[in-house]
């Protein structure tokens, strides 16, 4: 079970990696948005297994083609400090085939006989590529030739391209190997909230371990710095539960350093950078990221907050194996990234990269939120895809992790952000009464001051509330299994606001309801005594959309087929705005108020009165 320590190491152990490339013109994601979301919203038959796991390396040999050639240029990246380069690649393949296609492993020796990662029993190939795609143009068919542009992260290992024929039967070809200058260098910085209201964590990614360099942040306001140290951990193949993440999804994670900023003034913008301070005295700095500190918890101003779930990672490039995978990932990312004026902190509640055991994918999901993450807090909960892998202390017995069973990112945890007060429930472990989860729940909420902090939230990955989606309703509960049976209890003693969840891939928003009962009758704006809790689906983040029930539930106020996410606005200890934003233009479609004072927090309402004595 993970406990409140995991607080300040939130996206503390997100991994890393490089990329595969299909034969293909590359394209900006931009344009294949303009011509393919609306089909991507409605496609028939969307991917719901990760794309890596498809490609069968036990059957692939090594039969090198004369003829054949895969050239890549630069092969030096990152020479001015950039961490992300485009890359040209030339193939020549004189007998090219509709099934070829192009992988870029890293690090470059991946074969049996090389690579770092194989064992005398393992096949020719025994690591999964970064990325991988097949689409052949006609004219790569005709001629045998092709020119592509491809973007490569710094991924603390060298890459080379390889070019395979007739789906995965022969590898023909094989590019000399390029880098970027340093690859070791910090990169990837992801805020979070620390274990008190004034703590900042930093956390990133590099290739220093603690005996050839020394991590630090240089921190600092209105000119002023200073220096403080970071933790240093990794983890290895045997920290993982099972295939692939054992197998050929495993790659070194690089060496993650967490640092915690303490006694922070409120709202105040502090400049910071990461660095690693070398045996000769010399120190390989990042570049300068800005952000700002929290408000004082009860403080009376303007906090605004970002809510989605299931978001995943997608290719800007015109690699294609992604396309209906992850197909919102970017239309989100590049929505909250447009818009980082307008909001203070992010809350991303469960399946995060899907890299589903394939640890490569951990790096090119935080480079994604990086614009966000550098510079918000961004908070996470642990979903299906982090957690649960068969005989590891999951509360589900499935392999939605692909192995990682937690490793890279899980966490539970109560924050307090101004007048909000989070309890951040792990819905991969046990969450029943008489649980620890269930009670350290219900110390969370019975931590809170109201009248400091009004506005109570909850959130999960999984549904322990209300939903319409299809395959909750073919099970006929509308919920996880057991979840309003154990917790609204809680959420209706402790009078909580609204309670959040992701993993089903739409949005959908409740009647403030409890005991399947509606207990206002209001759709828009909410006033008095708190009687009930609003249930919010926020899963839309860039997964493949779920489907509703064609059912009437009478508790469902406004549903939503499309990515997007929550935003909820306090304006002070009696106003709070709740909107939800599609991501494709960022506009709202729906929204509601609450406007109360203190004593309609306290009064009593069914199942959540205090205890009185006529005594005197």
């Amino acid at each position: 079970m993970p406990t409140i320590s995991n607080l300040f190491t939130v996206l503390f152990l997100l991994v890393s990696n490089a990329f595969v490339y299909g034969i293909c013109d590359a394209s900006s994601y931009s344009s294949l948005v303009s011509s393919s979301l609306d089909h991507q919203l409605h496609a028939p038959n969307p991917i719901t297994e990760q794309p890596l796991a498809k490609i069968a390396l036990h059957k692939a040999i090594i039969a090198l083609h004369a003829s054949a050639s895969v050239r890549v240029n630069p092969t030096l990246l990152g020479a001015k400090g950039d961490d992300t380069e485009w890359v040209n690649v030339e193939l020549d393949y004189p007998e090219a085939t509709q099934a070829d296609w192009v992988g870029v492993f890293s690090p470059a020796k991946f074969n049996s006989s090389e690579s770092e990662y194989c064992s005398s029993e393992t096949p020719f190939i025994c690591t999964a590529p970064i990325k991988f795609a097949n689409h052949s143009t006609f004219d790569y068919i005709q001629t045998g030739k092709a020119s592509l542009s491809f973007q490569i992260i710094n991924q603390r290992a060298d890459f080379a391209f390889a070019l395979f024929t007739g789906g995965l039967e022969n590898l023909v070809a094989v590019s000399d190997p390029i880098s970027f200058a340093n690859p070791k260098a910090p990169l990837w910085p992801r805020l979070a909230q620390g274990k008190t209201w004034d703590e900042m964590t930093v956390t990133w990614t590099s290739g220093y371990n603690i005996d050839e360099a020394t991590p630090v942040v240089e921190w600092g306001w209105k000119g002023q710095s200073q220096l403080s140290s970071a933790g240093t951990l990794t983890f290895t193949r045997g920290s993982m539960c099972g295939p692939p993440a054992r197998t050929i999804g495993w790659r070194a994670p690089g060496f993650i350093h967490t640092s915690s900023l303490k006694e922070l003034w409120p709202n105040t913008i502090y400049d910071y950078r990461m660095g690693h301070m070398l045996l000769n005295g010399s120190i390989i700095w990042s570049k300068t990221y800005t952000f700002k500190s929290s408000p004082y918890p009860g403080q009376d101003s303007l906090q605004r907050v970002i809510i989605f779930g299931d978001m995943g990672k997608a290719e800007r490039d015109g690699s294609n194996e992604y396309a209906t995978y992850q197909p919102g990932s970017l239309v989100t990312t590049d929505e909250l990234v447009n818009d980082l004026d307008n909001y203070d902190i992010v809350f991303h509640i469960g399946d995060l990269s899907y890299a589903n055991g394939f640890l490569s994918q951990w790096d090119q999901f935080i480079a994604q939120i990086e614009p966000i993450s550098s510079i918000k807090p961004y908070m996470i909960a642990s979903g299906n895809h982090e957690r649960d892998f068969p005989n590891s202390g999951s509360f589900y017995d499935t392999r939605d992790s692909g192995g990682e069973c937690g490793v890279p990112a899980q966490t539970m945890y109560s924050t307090d952000y101004g007048m909000f007060h989070f309890c951040i429930a792990d819905s991969e472990h046990d969450w029943r009464e008489g649980s620890e989860q269930y009670a350290w729940l219900e110390k969370c909420f019975a931590s809170v001051d109201r009248q400091k902090q009004p506005w109570l939230i909850f959130a999960a990955h999984r549904v322990l509330g209300y939903s319409s989606n299809n395959w909750l309703a073919n099970a006929g509960a509308f919920e996880e299994p057991m979840g309003r049976a154990n917790l609204q209890k809680l959420w209706q003693k402790y009078k909580v606001d609204i309670a959040l969840y992701g993993h089903v891939h739409n949005y959908e928003r409740t009647c403030p309801i409890y005991q399947n009962q509606c207990v206002n009758l209001e759709t828009s704006h909410y006033s008095g005594t708190v009687r009930g809790t609003i249930h919010v689906v926020v899963g839309g983040g860039g997964g493949h959309l779920s489907d509703f029930t064609e059912i009437n539930t009478y508790w469902s106020l406004y549903k939503d087929h499309d990515w997007g996410f929550v935003k909820l606005t306090a304006f002070n200890h009696s106003s709070l705005l709740f909107e939800y934003k599609k991501s494709r233009d960022g506009l709202v479609y729906d929204n509601f108020t609450i406007s109360r004072d203190y004593r309609d927090v306290l009064a009593c309402v069914h199942d959540g009165c205090e205890a009185t004595t006529l005594a005197i």
